[in-house]
């Protein structure tokens, strides 16, 4: 840490002993901000070790484009942050044990469901519409997957009588190990992330140069699209579902967004094309992926982040993050320590106390269920009139190209852009996820599913989970939640013992920030993790220049938003857009 970082920690830790970092002005506030990533880069990052796989030897020479695997991102180690390397932590290692009997199913992970996080009746978030909701999943695909669960390994989960859960037990599959641990039990088990680490595209374009192949048109770098669409894929189990790079949860929600990016790497070939009318498929694909991730990486982080953390300093924090505070012709003279002023995004590539990897703890936090709505109104785009209304299992899996046939996209885009998702808090877990049915056949209650794997994979219960944030313990239920009938029912549910209490659990009962869709306790782990997945980027830092995305590729990143990326590829969608700030809040209402 810097001197400034170093003192600017010091005075802050004496602040938050009376104040929120909200309930500070603006300056302040980011200051704070800025003491508490410093202190979470410090304190919070821990690798679980090197890639599933013999660790690749260092190399002089790096690509100047995103490799299939993700590999070679950095020259010391390149094997970091490909398919196939371990989750990090932003706990101690030797503090992520998973629980095991009979914690492990104390209190029952599906009564926890059920008292605490089913839905009991819609909770509207009204500042966001669905779009934001299918947004986020689209980006966690990109970031994480653990894979198919254990073939023949299940935690059973005992069934009271008067519950209508079909099967006694439920069986939950475990999750899939890491093969390359060999420790005897000595340590605490590691997992594998089944796709890229990097913010790179991974869930459009693949994590393999053999399905990002499948996917290409080989011409001009395009991608393959056929009228419009995506193609289906060839998998008979799988039909009704598009040929993508990561279609797991797949429904139409993704399917918009996979799409619509999609199409946009092809406008982005094509404009590279007028521009380079030499380069070949290969190197046009290569930096049109380059410059497509990085614009859903600016959607995410100064769209998406201050549309679901709706605080005026939020908003400032991630335009700086991206931007900087300063002036664009003050990045020459850019001191890389000040990223507030001049921003993260073409600065110096920095993995601070670990390499990176995308952390467990991050995995629990963006558990983001209660989002998903049960009940949708398909609407014509033109003048909203009502063409359909249907529930949520009717449009996922191999239900999702048949519906977009029948109603169509435009259609669609605009009837997720007027609706709202659900509100992230307790009592709202959707219930087309309580009793779901995959296409691989197992039978899931997602909110059962969300508490077994954070207590499987040894991410820490709420306290102890605060508690390595530098956040103070709860000590009663009513300092949990200002609801009392909600503490009330937390500690019925975990028989008055606050120290057992679930991550998730905690999570959504919290008390929010002022104009927050997510608790404080979850931002902590957001504030370390945003700026990690660019700052440890190569390409969003040393390689962000116009010799690698081109001066046209940069032009199209700065000026295009996720409202320019919907009008250009639906245009019919220009009147709902109009006068719209965010395209990830409520659009006009057209009728």
């Amino acid at each position: 840490m810097t001197p400034f970082a170093r003192m600017n920690s010091a005075i802050f830790a004496r602040v938050n002993r009376s104040r929120q970092w909200w309930q500070l002005p603006r300056p302040l506030a980011l200051l704070n901000l800025r003491a508490f990533r410093d202190d979470l880069r410090r304190l919070n990052l821990y690798d679980a070790g090197t890639v599933a796989g013999e660790p690749m030897p260092s190399v002089t020479e790096l690509p100047r484009y995103r490799t299939y695997d993700g590999s070679r991102q950095d020259p010391h180690d390149p094997s970091m942050g490909m398919v196939g390397s371990r989750f990090g932590r932003n706990a101690p290692p030797g503090t992520t044990f998973p629980d095991s009997m009979p914690r492990l199913m104390q209190p029952s992970p599906r009564e926890v469901s059920v008292r605490l996080l089913k839905r009991d009746l819609f909770k509207p978030a009204t500042s966001l519409n669905v779009l934001a909701a299918c947004w986020i999943q689209f980006q966690n695909h990109d970031w994480m997957g653990h894979g198919p669960n254990h073939p023949t390994e299940f935690i059973e989960i005992p069934i009271s009588d008067d519950d209508d859960w079909p099967d006694r037990p439920m069986r939950l599959r475990r999750t899939s190990p890491d093969r390359t641990q060999m420790n005897g039990g000595t340590e605490a088990p590691t997992y594998v992330n089944t796709v890229t680490h990097w913010w790179d595209g991974s869930q459009v374009y693949g994590s393999s140069e053999a399905q990002c192949r499948k996917l290409r048109s080989g011409v001009d770098g395009r991608l393959s699209v056929e009228d419009g669409r995506l193609p289906e894929e060839r998998v008979p189990a799988l039909k009704g579902i598009d040929l993508t790079g990561f279609s797991d949860n797949y429904w139409i929600g993704l399917s918009l967004l996979h799409t619509l990016f999609v199409n946009e790497h092809n406008s982005i070939c094509d404009h590279l094309k007028s521009a380079y009318s030499s380069w070949d498929d290969e190197r046009l694909f290569l930096t049109a992926r380059l410059v497509n991730a990085a614009l859903m990486a600016k959607i995410h982080t100064v769209e998406w982040t201050p549309g679901i953390l709706a605080h005026p300093v939020i908003k400032s924090a991630m335009h700086s993050n991206w931007y900087g505070a300063l002036p664009q012709w003050s990045k020459r003279f850019r001191i890389d320590s000040l990223e507030g002023l001049f921003g993260v995004v073409g600065g110096r590539q920095s993995h601070h106390t670990a390499a990176y990897a995308i952390t467990e703890e991050f995995v629990s936090v963006y558990r983001l269920h209660p989002l998903i709505p049960d009940e949708y109104e398909i609407r014509n785009h033109r003048d909203g009139e009502l063409i359909a209304t249907t529930d949520f299992d009717s449009i996922q899996g191999s239900g999702t190209r048949p519906h977009i046939d029948d109603w169509g996209m435009t259609n669609l885009l605009y009837s997720f852009g007027v609706a709202h998702p659900g509100a992230i808090t307790l009592h709202n877990h959707p219930l087309g996820l309580s009793n779901h049915v995959r296409l691989t056949g197992d039978r899931v209650d997602v909110g059962t599913l969300d508490i077994v794997r954070d207590r499987e994979r040894g991410v820490r219960r709420y306290n102890d989970f605060r508690e390595r944030l530098r956040k103070p313990r709860v000590e009663r239920f009513d300092q949990l939640t200002s609801n009392q009938k909600w503490a009330k029912e937390i500690r019925d549910v975990y028989e008055g013992d606050i120290d057992s209490v679930d991550l998730q659990v905690g999570l959504l009962a919290e008390p929010l920030p002022p104009g927050f869709g997510f608790s404080d306790t979850a931002f902590r782990i957001f504030i370390l993790m945003a700026s990690r997945r660019l700052k440890s980027d190569r390409f969003f830092t040393d390689d962000y220049t116009p010799a690698v995305y081109t001066p046209e590729g940069l032009e199209w990143i700065a000026r295009n938003t996720m409202s320019d990326v919907i009008r250009r590829h639906h245009p019919g969608l220009a009147p709902a857009l109009e006068g719209v700030a965010n395209a990830f809040g409520p659009w006009r209402k057209l009728d």
